[in-house]
């Protein structure tokens, strides 16, 4: 069966930042990554990005609009990531919950060995910077 996660890519109000967890588990124990977590079975892929990111941060679905971006099929770990991305509408005071939380600029080598992923977030980043712009545009 598939297991199915889910990532959140949040910017802070004007853009600038984005939001990660060090990890304090495998995978990628002690590395940054974005916050995220299960989706249960049967639940709807949106409400548990919002549900995780309430869990891990203390930010309320009505902090911020999550607009799905792109999904990651790894089959031989028979995993899914579902990658949501979304700008804070205010400044938030943030509620750790178990993994510390931090905010990196936009112009972070997100490639660097301190990143979960692989070079993924480089690339997620990117994706979210980009669709943000485009959405701007119109």
């Amino acid at each position: 069966m598939m297991k199915i996660v889910n990532l959140i890519v949040v910017f802070n109000p004007d853009e600038t930042k984005v939001l990660m967890c060090q990890r304090t588990r495998d995978p990628y124990l002690g590395l940054y990554n974005f916050v995220g977590g299960k989706v249960d079975p049967g639940e709807d892929l949106l409400e548990a990005a919002y549900r995780e990111l309430f869990e891990e941060t203390g930010i309320e679905k009505g902090d911020i609009a999550l607009t799905h971006m792109i999904d990651y099929i790894y089959p031989i770990d028979q995993l899914t990531m579902n990658i949501y991305y979304g700008v804070l509408n205010k400044e938030v005071v943030l509620i750790e919950e178990k993994q510390p939380l931090l905010w990196f600029d936009v112009t972070q080598n997100f490639m660097a060995v301190s990143f979960a992923g692989n070079g993924n977030l480089y690339h997620m980043v990117e994706c979210a910077k980009y669709y943000l712009t485009k959405a701007k545009a119109q």
